[in-house]
């Protein structure tokens, strides 16, 4: 007696692993993107209708109600701050400077903030709202 073997290759795939796995990886982005924060300096920023969400290539200034500045959360002064955004701004003038001002920060401190950065070279800048909430 002569049996035969079935053991031909099925030609229909399988999803079940590969969704499997898209699931993963969308829940840990999900889980992941959850982390990512603002800086953990403390300012109450202005409140605007239409603002937009910033760019990730951007290089980020606080002034905090204090005085104190930030450039990227490391602390700052006025007179290393043309020297740091030289540094961040090196080879990619087009950057987003985002200045983030506590609502309390005079517009004259904000003003000479902008000023430095465009003698550096920046040329794109974002002031950093909030939006207003609907009560």
């Amino acid at each position: 007696m002569k049996f035969s073997a079935d053991n031909k290759v099925q030609p229909a795939f399988n999803y079940t692993s590969l969704t499997d796995v898209i699931l993963q990886l969308l829940i840990f982005f999900l889980l992941s993107s959850s982390f990512v924060v603002a800086p953990g300096i403390k300012v109450q920023i202005p409140r605007a209708v239409t603002g937009e969400t910033g760019a990730d290539q951007s290089v980020v200034i606080t002034l905090t109600e204090k005085g104190q500045l930030f450039v990227n959360a490391d602390r700052a002064t006025l007179e290393d701050l043309g020297k740091r955004l030289a540094e961040l701004l090196q080879g990619n003038a087009d950057r987003v400077v985002v200045v983030r001002a506590d609502r309390n920060v005079t517009l004259q401190n904000t003003v000479e903030v902008i000023d430095i950065a465009k003698a550096v070279g920046a040329r794109r800048f974002m002031i950093a709202t909030e939006p207003i909430v609907a009560q």
